[in-house]
């Protein structure tokens, strides 16, 4: 399983940004999909996931309300939209896969299998 991680730029604070992970499996909808950031001298946070199966999401509470995570099987490819942005969103943003299922934590790092390289989100003015 391959992830290729985009969308990532800078962006003034309440701003937007739309960030792909485009993945290189054949049946994304087995696959849970999140989405995990990692600020400067921080550890690596979940934000995100989509079940493949249900497409059921989750957040952590800190996105909830301004990000906006989706899945497009036939583009293989899952979508979160990031809505007023603030400075502390300010990250490297990764994407992972685990077999659905297969983790004890949807927003946990080590539960992850696969991982595609970061992209860089910078909120400032």
């Amino acid at each position: 399983v391959q992830l290729q991680a985009s969308g990532g730029g800078l962006v003034q604070p309440g701003g937007f940004l739309r960030l792909s992970c485009a993945a290189s499996v054949l049946t994304l909808d087995s696959y849970t999909i999140a989405w995990f950031r990692q600020a400067p001298g921080k550890e690596r946070e979940g934000v995100s996931c989509i079940s493949g199966k249900d497409g059921s999401t989750y957040y952590v509470d800190s996105v909830k309300g301004r990000f906006t995570i989706s899945r497009d099987n036939a583009k293989n490819t899952v979508l979160l939209q990031m809505n007023n942005l603030k400075s502390e969103d300010t990250a490297v943003y990764y994407c992972a896969a685990v077999p659905d299922g297969d983790y004890n934590n949807a927003l946990s790092a080590y539960d992850y299998d696969y991982w595609g390289q970061g992209t860089l989100v910078t909120v400032s003015s």
